[in-house]
């Protein structure tokens, strides 16, 4: 008789850890479940999300170090500059395209920039292509009033740099880079702004 009820307990006790053991089993189970299945829905969300924002907005004002850039204005010029002056000045032209960018720059600072502090660089095409200004051979046909490099004084209204450039009709993407030197505290750089040209 006692063997019995000890054979019957000893059975009980098997039967109560066997489902102890599957009722831990079947909870470390929903835990992983739930929790693999959120990671997955996050990431899904994620991604779908990246893929519905599509390009980056473009950029047309940024700033470097005190200076604060804007893209003023950005004009295909096609392939001819005409002379505007004198008989003797011929017409500039290209077997691509001209640019003309106008950025304004400002002083966010305390003090006056000093001269030539700042500067707008290169147009950089979406495939790296640099196209320099062609400022240098084009003097005369750029306004008389340029003041590219020219000292900020804190918080006065932008002041506007022009710069011509050649650029291949093949170019899309188009950006200009735009330069600070540091002072005042802040540190330089340089920085990309958008030019809306196909």
């Amino acid at each position: 008789m006692v063997k019995k009820a000890d054979l019957s307990s000893g059975k009980a006790s098997s039967i109560l850890l066997i489902l102890a053991v599957m009722i831990l089993v079947l909870i470390v189970g929903v835990f992983i479940f739930i929790k693999f299945g959120a990671t997955k829905k996050t990431a899904d969300q994620t991604s779908t999300t990246t893929e519905d924002q599509g390009p980056p907005p473009p950029v047309y004002e940024t700033q470097v170090g005190n200076v604060k850039f804007m893209v003023e204005s950005a004009e295909d010029l096609g392939k001819v500059i005409r002379s505007t002056t004198t008989s003797y000045q011929q017409n500039l032209t290209t077997t691509e395209r001209f640019i003309k960018v106008i950025v304004g720059a400002q002083n966010k600072g305390k003090e006056n920039t000093q001269q030539g502090a700042w500067d707008v660089g290169n147009i950089i095409d979406s495939e790296g292509r640099n196209f320099v200004s062609i400022n240098n051979q084009a003097y005369f046909y750029l306004p008389s009033q340029n003041f590219c490099g020219a000292i900020l004084k804190p918080e006065f209204e932008f002041t506007p740099c022009i710069n011509l450039y050649e650029v291949s009709r093949q170019s899309t993407g188009l950006k200009v880079k735009v330069v600070a030197a540091g002072g005042g505290g802040s540190k330089g750089g340089e920085d990309l702004l958008d030019l809306l040209i196909k």
